[in-house]
């Protein structure tokens, strides 16, 4: 038995309610608004703050290279179309 469920909120809502309000993420936005899709030295530049505001003992990629270094191979095989290994 699950505990009761709040009636409020967006987890509350029947799930195609939730999709159909999910697929218009964004949408509201003009593309050229839209300030990562155009320029990736910002959206690069905020990733690196994001991953500075994690206290440093939680972060995997510092603790193990060997991860992250798979990561981004897995990452840049993805972006040009290869399978990754």
């Amino acid at each position: 038995m699950h505990p009761s469920k709040s009636k409020r909120g967006f987890a509350s809502m029947d799930p195609e309610k939730q999709r159909a309000i999910a697929r218009k993420g964004g949408g509201s936005v003009p593309s050229e608004k839209r300030s990562f899709s155009q320029n990736h030295q910002l959206a690069a530049e905020a990733g690196h703050k994001g991953g500075l505001s994690v206290n440093p003992d939680h972060r995997s990629f510092s603790k193990d290279h060997a991860l992250a270094r798979d990561a981004g191979r897995k990452g840049g095989r993805a972006a040009h179309g290869q399978s990754p290994k």
